[in-house]
């Protein structure tokens, strides 16, 4: 059986039908098809395009052609073209952030204690140098189980040590603060880019796509906040803000904590960072498909952490994307070897 084939059958045992029912029952208060109409064309799509109930509503693809739909990355497309992209073994680097902070040191360029593998003397250092530092875990995404120490909480450096060991961190950095400016939209979490590489065809770098991210609700992370796509050449936003959960239209021109006007918001240092992260993308280039999250601050863009299996759904929204055209075509124009697989 083919690899391809075997994770179909997995999706297809993890689909819950309840989640694919309330799916219908949404689209149908949307557009007013029957739900039995609904549910047959997901299952037309997932079939012909790889796109799972959520591709579905979030695409809107209820309102498109089976020649628009061809133009979109789906949930199997974009495990398609990570498998053909990206080297498993080099993928390590990127699953274990202890391993990837020593690798891209020049990049994420602040202070980090390999936490996992650290002794009493080297977690001293880094307790007596930084007043803040960020723990994360080894090998969890989306912020899992991470946590801003700040180390006027413990008693000593041997209290701080048997805390990050009992927690389990992979790894704990210096805390980064962002740049003024992204402070003055939303303060509390450090505000990242998503910025997604492509090592072409050509063996050069691309950024194929670029979305600012703000946290919400107070959280110190900005995880499920929101985003909107950046303007590769000027670094101007000019879409509406969209709600993290991707498979809801909730769309803001305004911070929805801080009524901060996001209308043109400008990122600043966003030439700094496209070319700091087309250098990062070389550095190991049997992943040539990598999504990066970047901090700006005011000493400069710091790649906070790389993503091996980054989301797609960022780059195909409705309402960020006037022309309905899904990647796919632009993916092709850098990666046409792609094409035999997309098609398998």
């Amino acid at each position: 059986m083919s690899a391809n084939f075997l994770y179909k059958l997995r999706v297809l045992s993890g689909a819950r039908f309840s989640k694919l029912n309330d799916v219908a029952t949404e689209i149908n208060r949307r557009c007013g098809k029957s739900k039995s109409s609904i549910i047959r064309d997901i299952y037309h799509c997932y079939r012909r395009f790889g796109s799972g109930y959520y591709d579905y509503i979030t695409y809107h693809f209820y309102e498109l052609d089976d020649k628009m739909r061809d133009t979109y990355m789906t949930r199997m497309r974009s495990k398609k073209l990570i498998t053909f992209l990206n080297n498993p073994e080099k993928a390590k680097i990127f699953d274990n952030k202890n391993k990837f902070d020593e690798v891209f040191k020049e990049f994420i360029d602040r202070d980090f204690l390999d936490a996992l593998n650290c002794d009493l003397d080297e977690a001293t250092r880094f307790y007596n140098e930084n007043e803040v530092g960020f723990g994360k875990m080894l090998d969890l995404s989306c912020g899992k189980g991470a946590e801003i120490i700040r180390m006027s909480d413990f008693e000593n450096a041997e209290a701080f040590y048997d805390y990050i060991k009992e927690k389990g961190f992979g790894v704990v950095e210096e805390y980064l603060i962002n740049h003024d400016k992204i402070r003055e939209v939303y303060e509390p979490a450090l505000n990242t880019m998503r910025m997604i590489t492509i090592i072409g065809d050509d063996n050069e770098p691309h950024l194929f796509f670029a979305a600012q991210k703000f946290g919400v609700n107070g959280r110190f992370i900005d995880v499920h906040g929101i985003h909107a796509p950046i303007d590769l050449e000027t670094g101007i936003v000019h879409f509406p803000f969209h709600s993290g959960n991707t498979d809801t239209d909730l769309i803001y021109t305004k911070h929805p904590d801080t009524g901060y006007d996001l209308t043109n918001y400008e990122v600043p240092l966003f030439k700094e960072a496209k070319e700091m992260i087309l250098r990062a993308a070389t550095k190991v280039p049997e992943m040539r498909y990598v999504g990066w999250d970047v901090a700006v601050t005011n000493k400069g863009p710091k790649i906070v952490e790389g993503n091996d299996y980054t989301a797609y759904d960022y780059m195909q929204l409705p309402y960020q994307n006037p022309s309905r055209i899904g990647v796919i075509p632009d993916i092709l124009k850098l990666v046409p070897s792609f094409k035999d697989e997309l098609y398998k």
